[in-house]
């Protein structure tokens, strides 16, 4: 039977990457986190003794604080928020118990770009349609939730980078785009580590549709065809990507659950 308030690693597993994942806090001790500085997917680091700051960064939603071992500093703090009305559980077996989990990734925190006004600020070319609208989605699944992206003319895009602290992707001569005939998608994959079969997957068909090789993926002309017709419906780019949000979060469950499942109709048409 599990603990009250406490979450498994590979009940947490199935939430991250959805939109119904949770606030995820590191709360591991410095000289600990130093030894292995790992993060699990969309956590950020934050001090224990920072209650209140706790509180305000959980907030309405639900939370799961994460130490080393998922005992009595994850366990003391969860009792505590839940006693201020929050809705957090702790990571039972902590670190720990995440890195028991074959293939469970783990994002580099060295990977993670410096924080602006507490998030990552991104900065690309306007008018987004497949890859800068994929790799923000996997940053906000898997990296940051709470980052911010800024979408400029592709001659700004330097300046804007310069001027505002913000790291530019998908665009030529950076660090965060294609590489050979791969894509940006295919670059974040590689420097933060979430290289599993769900996103491997997905990163085929977002190659497929965004480097014109749909003989990669069958799935690539619907891609290509929605993500056109997104950028057609909405001229504000942050529209365009909170609408291609959506479109990835189905795409994941499909590429993670069901890419199996075909489709027919009758449904008793036989072979």
């Amino acid at each position: 039977m599990p603990a009250p308030n406490s979450i498994t690693p590979k009940q947490l597993l199935r939430l991250i990457g959805t939109p119904q994942a949770p606030v995820l806090i590191d709360i591991c001790l410095d000289p600990d986190f130093e030894a292995d500085p790992y993060l699990i997917p969309g956590s950020r680091r934050h001090a224990a003794q920072d209650f209140q700051g706790l509180v305000g960064l959980i907030g309405d939603r639900s939370a799961v604080i994460v130490c080393q071992k998922g005992k009595k500093l994850s366990q003391g703090l969860v009792s505590w928020l839940r006693s201020e009305g929050c809705n957090a559980e702790y990571l039972e077996g902590g670190m720990y118990g995440w890195r028991a989990i074959t293939d469970a990734p783990r994002v580099p925190a060295n990977a993670l770009p410096e924080r602006v006004e507490g998030t990552t600020l991104w900065v690309t070319r306007h008018r987004p349609k497949i890859d800068r609208i994929a790799c923000p989605w996997l940053i906000r699944r898997f990296v940051d939730p709470t980052a911010r992206f800024l979408f400029v003319a592709p001659s700004e895009v330097t300046s804007v980078a310069e001027v505002f602290g913000a790291t530019p992707f998908d665009i030529e001569n950076t660090f965060w785009t294609h590489r050979e005939d791969h894509c940006t998608f295919d670059t974040m994959l590689d420097e933060f580590a979430l290289h599993t079969p769900a996103l491997d997957r997905l990163a085929t068909v977002v190659r497929a549709a965004d480097t014109n090789r749909h003989n990669l993926a069958p799935e690539a002309a619907g891609l290509l065809a929605v993500s056109v017709g997104l950028s057609r419906q909405y001229r504000d780019d942050h529209q365009n990507l909170a609408a291609g949000l959506h479109l990835y979060d189905a795409l994941y469950r499909w590429a993670r659950d069901g890419s199996e499942e075909g489709h027919d109709w009758p449904t008793d048409r036989k072979a």
